[in-house]
């Protein structure tokens, strides 16, 4: 999982507009119970609203122990792991072992892309690193244009893996993963089922604005911001039910600006370049398995979609979703706007069923 440099600024109004959201006042304030730390090159935070205090503090720290352990393990450039995953694939081994962890997540993965049309592609890292999101120093820059076209032409997908008895097996060389756009979801549900294994029953989790609500806030629901993809200030908010999750993707996040253009972290894998013709997709996944983790990696074939936005979410079950086209036109299914509350002056262009 790789950090998240670029824009960070940006990010931090999205974290803010959700913490003002999340930290709502009142005179039960005081019974909530917030941890904070940054991994995965972000800022987390974890809130419970719990009656016993050393229960809530200690499950917390263990889920942040949680998120040190796969920040470490499943870093997409630092050693790792996945680094060493992706240096025998460059090197040609076959049924190189892995650990049942990180097995099951590759099953996973390749699961998601086969249904959103491999635009959900972890098996593109040589591509991120070209466009120079492989990295703690940032610098903006162009790839040089015959090693993107070689990146390109090898069309590395996560289809080119098999995975088998814990082992990963590549008819590509050209394969190089990288579980960004997949592991702050699957976090989301590690956190979930730590905490609920210590009796917490009422939470809400946020990784860099990817969110899981456990339970209420005491009679009310948790309520979380959509961060406005061009403004600072939200969107527009929503309560989330016990065990739903929201995932956005969006070209304000991680990107830079060069001779006037914004290049996002999102790379659109048929033509290698950072995807344009969309602003942000929010996507709201309710109550099922995985649902924090089909909240981070169903966000991206939707927003790669384009105008087949709301397809893309059909296929992953998803009733609730929102685009902000590149003109800043707001698309929202009918199920999602029932249930959002848009800040003053904004409303939806067109709602779908």
């Amino acid at each position: 999982m790789s950090p998240l440099r670029p824009g960070r600024r940006s990010l931090l109004r999205a974290l803010l507009g959700l913490c003002a959201l999340a930290l709502l006042a009142g005179c039960q304030r005081e019974r909530i119970q917030q941890q904070e730390s940054y991994v995965f090159g972000t800022r987390v935070e974890v809130l419970t609203w719990d009656a016993d205090e050393t229960r809530a503090r200690d499950a917390v720290a263990e889920v942040l122990r949680e998120f040190d352990r796969l920040h470490r393990a499943y870093h997409a450039w630092e050693p790792s792991e996945l680094t060493a995953l992706n240096a025998a694939i460059a090197a040609g081994k076959q049924a190189i072992p892995v650990s049942p962890e990180l097995a099951a997540m590759l099953s996973d993965a390749q699961a998601i892309a086969a249904t959103g049309d491999q635009l959900f592609d972890p098996a593109l890292g040589q591509l991120i690193a070209l466009w120079g999101f492989h990295t703690d120093t940032f610098v903006p820059h162009r790839p040089a244009p015959a090693a993107l076209a070689a990146a390109v032409r090898a069309h590395p997908q996560m289809a080119d893996l098999t995975i088998q008895n814990n082992t990963v097996s590549s008819r590509n060389p050209a394969v190089q993963l990288d579980l960004g756009g997949y592991g702050k979801g699957y976090a989301l549900d590690r956190a979930a089922d730590i905490l609920r294994a210590r009796g917490v029953r009422n939470a809400l989790i946020n990784i860099g604005g990817n969110v899981m609500a456990l339970g209420s806030k005491g009679e009310q629901p948790w309520r979380v911001g959509i961060q406005h993809p061009r403004e600072p200030r939200p969107l527009a908010s929503l309560p989330l039910r016990d065990g739903e999750a929201i995932g956005t993707s969006g070209d304000y996040q991680r990107f830079f600006e060069l001779d006037g253009q914004r290049y996002c972290h999102l790379i659109d894998p048929r033509t290698g370049l950072p995807a344009r013709g969309t602003q942000a997709v929010t996507i709201l996944i309710t109550p099922r398995a995985h649902a924090g983790t089909l909240s981070d990696a169903a966000s991206k074939p939707i927003y790669l979609g384009g105008e087949r936005w709301r397809e893309y979410a059909a296929r992953f079950g998803i009733d609730h979703a929102l685009r902000v086209d590149a003109d800043g036109h707001i698309q929202v299914t009918r199920a999602l706007e029932r249930r959002l509350q848009f800040s003053d002056g904004i409303k939806p262009s067109t709602v779908v069923d």
